[in-house]
């Protein structure tokens, strides 16, 4: 009795928490450029309620759980700012093709054969594995039936921005623009209180939106406080054509439509004038750079480092698998970070913590959920990836976050949280059987080649 009285006074000043992360570094994001070392992560209730050092955080809470991670970096889990998620199950499918080509004589048939509402929630599923396995937390989608996205990402438990897709002609999922926005507006409806959905309208691109369509698209974002995420200056082509049919170039478009602003989201943005850099700039619109994608298109690469000196914000995307043909995010923040370099000629243009920021707070401000995710913040959601430093092939290290661009792969991933849930564990996925996943790639595979 004596020791148990002796031992209340000890334990009543600590918090109980569910979870405590104790790696040995810590890269916030926000503020910038730091690296903790020494540190750890309470969590309670899928937030982060505070950052602290080690010994501070043994003296004033109490986990239901705690994990240690020596050797290990933990950040923000990275946000893909761009993708076609279902797509996965037409990777590699067209290759080697230049867009227009990729999308009317291979792309486009193909989808309209085979895409349905369970193609896109398996080629999600499919998507949202391979995402959170390599350190993604949360994407940004543009692809038919959002309501089979949806239902993927919530089997999957992962954090999406569900872009509600927009094209002027028909297609399996609807027919005309009034269809894509009834149902895209239901789909929105009946998820908007879940707290990893989020929603935007994607009007496809400008050579397939007409601006009757892009003016309703206008007045329902400004109504419903919608985001606008659509591909934009992706080819000289699209460009060609825009001069020709408007005798405009497509952003001074969206401007005279009235689009531009801090809830637009231009996808790929390749070719800018230094005056559309600063367009962009003046409206507080936002990029999603998607390497990659870009180059195996041969569309070019971003202006991202002007965009940088230009305080345009930026985001990281993997595109969709079909043209790229991983959804690799740390590939995507090495290239973006060497390409930044090479096209400027700059080797400070785009260094460690700016091409993390990039991948994470970046694309979270683009989606307008800065007050929720992208960096190691009190009372953010705790969606957080931990990296394996201590491989003998990553030593020596001299610099966690040029180590984390530089020199890791998505392979060295070991833990993923999604406010708070573990999503993998070192090393292994674990909301759903990678055997399935296997089986049902397999299946589409298989149709996809007998027809």
């Amino acid at each position: 009795m004596d020791n148990g009285a002796s031992a209340l006074p000890e334990t009543a000043n600590f918090s109980q928490i569910d979870l405590l992360i104790e790696p040995e570094w810590i890269i916030p994001i926000d503020p910038a450029g730091v690296t903790l070392a020494d540190h750890a992560i309470a969590i309670k209730n899928g937030l982060i309620v505070d950052v602290l050092p080690r010994a501070t955080a043994s003296q004033k809470f109490k986990p239901n759980e705690t994990i240690a991670l020596p050797g290990h970096a933990v950040m923000p889990g990275l946000v893909n700012l761009h993708t076609h998620a279902a797509m996965n199950l037409l990777r590699g499918y067209a290759d080697d093709l230049p867009l227009m080509q990729w999308l009317n004589d291979r792309i486009w048939p193909a989808e309209g054969r085979f895409v349905s509402p369970s193609f896109v929630r398996d080629g999600t599923l499919l998507a949202c594995a391979e995402m959170l396995r390599g350190g993604v937390t949360c994407f940004n989608d543009m692809y038919f039936y959002p309501q089979a996205i949806a239902e993927a990402a919530m089997q999957i438990g992962m954090r999406a921005s569900i872009g509600l897709v927009i094209i002027d002609f028909p297609t399996n999922y609807a027919s005309d623009v009034g269809d894509y926005l009834s149902k895209g507006l239901a789909c929105r409806d009946q998820w908007n209180n879940e707290a990893l959905l989020s929603f935007n309208l994607a009007p496809h691109a400008p050579y397939t939106v007409s601006d009757e369509s892009f003016e309703r698209i206008g007045v329902l974002a400004s109504q419903l406080n919608l985001g606008i995420h659509i591909h934009l200056h992706e080819t000289q082509g699209e460009i060609s054509q825009s001069l020709k049919q408007y005798r405009v170039r497509p952003l001074e478009r969206m401007r005279c439509l009235g689009l531009l602003g801090p809830q637009f989201l231009a996808v790929h943005a390749v070719h800018l004038e230094t005056t559309e850099i600063e367009l962009l700039q003046k409206f507080g619109a936002h990029v999603a750079h998607c390497p990659s994608s870009n180059l195996k298109l041969g569309n070019g690469i971003a202006p991202v480092a002007k965009m940088k000196q230009h305080g345009v914000n930026f985001g990281i995307g993997t595109d969709g698998a079909a043209s790229n043909n991983r959804l690799d995010s740390f590939a995507e923040m090495r290239l973006a970070s060497l390409l930044a370099k090479g096209t400027s000629g700059d080797a400070t243009a785009l260094d460690a913590h700016q091409t993390l920021y990039a991948a994470t707070l970046g694309g979270a401000r683009a989606l307008g959920l800065e007050s929720q995710i992208g960096s190691v913040s009190v009372g953010k959601f705790a969606d957080l990836c931990a990296v394996r430093l201590d491989d003998w092939q990553l030593m020596p290290r001299f610099d966690v976050a040029s180590h984390i661009v530089n020199v890791a792969t998505r392979n060295d991933i070991s833990d993923v949280w999604v406010a708070g849930v573990a999503k993998v564990r070192d090393g292994n996925l674990l909301p759903i059987d990678t055997g399935y996943l296997a089986d049902t790639a397999e299946m589409w595979q298989n149709r996809i080649l007998n027809v």
